[in-house]
C-alpha cells in the first residue's frame, strides 16, 4: 500500500460516512453509505431497497468522505482547522460480510424513506486513491469592508 493510501484509510477511520457515486441506466448518481475498512479493503454498508448496490457491482465507482462538518473555520474537530477529502476509485463488488464484520458498522437506521433498512454491502478495490487538504491559517481574517 502506498503511503497515500495508508493516509487515506487512515482519515478515512475519523468518520462514518461518505458518498458513492457511479451511474445507473447511464445518468449519474451518489447515494450515502456507511463504511468500514476491513483487511486493507473498504467496505460499504447501504441500503438494498433501492438496488443501488446491484448497480455498482462489478463496475469502476468512487467513493469519497471528508471532514467538512467537524473542521475548519469554527469547526470541532481533531484536526484543528484542516479540512480533509479523500477518494478512492475503483471496482465495486457485493460481498457478505461475516457475522463479526457485519458489527463493526454499529447500528444501522431502522427506516430509510419509510422502508425497513435492509443492508447490502460493497467492497471497494481501489486503483486510484487522493487525498485532498485545506489548512485555514487562524491567524488571519478576512475583513468586510462593505
Amino acid at each position: 500500500m502506498s503511503s497515500e493510501e495508508l493516509q487515506a484509510i487512515e482519515r478515512l477511520a475519523r468518520v462514518r460516512y461518505g458518498r458513492l457515486a457511479t451511474s445507473m441506466r447511464a445518468l449519474p448518481f451518489l447515494s450515502v453509505a456507511r463504511h468500514v475498512v476491513i483487511d486493507g479493503h473498504v467496505v460499504l454498508r447501504m441500503h438494498s431497497g433501492f438496488d443501488y448496490h446491484t448497480a455498482c457491482d462489478g463496475t469502476v465507482v468512487a467513493y469519497g468522505a471528508d471532514n467538512f462538518d467537524t473542521a475548519g473555520p469554527g469547526g470541532s474537530g481533531p484536526e484543528g482547522d484542516e479540512l480533509w477529502a479523500v477518494q478512492f476509485t475503483g471496482t465495486a463488488q457485493i460481498v457478505h460480510p461475516a457475522p463479526g464484520q457485519r458489527a463493526l458498522f454499529g447500528e444501522g437506521p431502522a427506516r430509510v424513506n419509510g422502508e425497513r433498512f435492509d443492508p447490502a454491502y460493497l467492497r471497494l478495490e481501489p486503483h486510484f486513491v487522493s487525498v485532498h487538504t485545506l489548512d485555514f491559517n487562524a491567524s488571519q481574517s478576512i475583513i468586510n469592508t462593505a
